[in-house]
């Protein structure tokens, strides 16, 4: 029974639901995929792929930047999914060990399917981009963000002594 349905029945669900065969594609190409050999090659070449990832993040769109903003690992939707295509693109074009591939993958098959590989690029390129310090704020502005919060503190005084009145004159009315 088992070798019927493997034979017969799995293949034609592919076949409907895999119409292009790209999950198959995929799925192949995850298989191949080679994370170890692209880890030590990031780290041999570290130091020279660093200003060039830089670069290519700075010139990045605000969807890119968003997924490296928190420290949480980098997730992959809809939403982001053409400025990751393009940021991946960029990877290639500096070649960035096994951006290349996953770019060329990506354009067979879609971001999908190829999720694990692009999350493992991706977190690859986290270490190098710089963390954005908070601004600090000129001291001259700062005070005037006192003197402003000061102005509101009087004025609240002044608005809630009006208000009792008024509340007292409307339960009055009722009566």
């Amino acid at each position: 029974m088992t070798s019927v349905w493997k034979t017969k029945v799995l293949p034609g669900l592919n076949k409907i639901f895999d119409k292009d065969g790209k999950k198959a594609a995929a799925a192949g190409f995850l298989k191949s995929f080679n994370k170890e050999e692209f880890d030590k090659e990031i780290e041999d070449k570290k130091t020279e792929l660093e200003p060039k990832v830089v670069e290519a993040y700075e010139a990045s769109p605000p969807e890119v930047k968003a997924l490296f903003k928190d420290k949480k690992p980098v997730k992959v939707s809809k939403k982001n999914s053409a400025a990751v295509t393009k940021f991946l693109d960029e990877l290639a074009k500096i070649d960035f060990p096994g951006a290349k591939v996953v770019s060329e993958a990506v354009a067979k098959s879609g971001t999908s399917p190829l999720l694990p590989a692009i999350t493992f690029i991706l977190d690859k390129v986290a270490p190098f981009i710089p963390k954005e310090e908070p601004k600090e704020e000129p001291a001259a502005v700062v005070e005037e963000k006192k003197e402003e919060e000061k102005k509101e503190e009087e004025d609240k005084p002044a608005a809630e002594e009006a208000a009792p009145p008024a509340a007292a004159a409307a339960a009055a009315e009722e009566k």
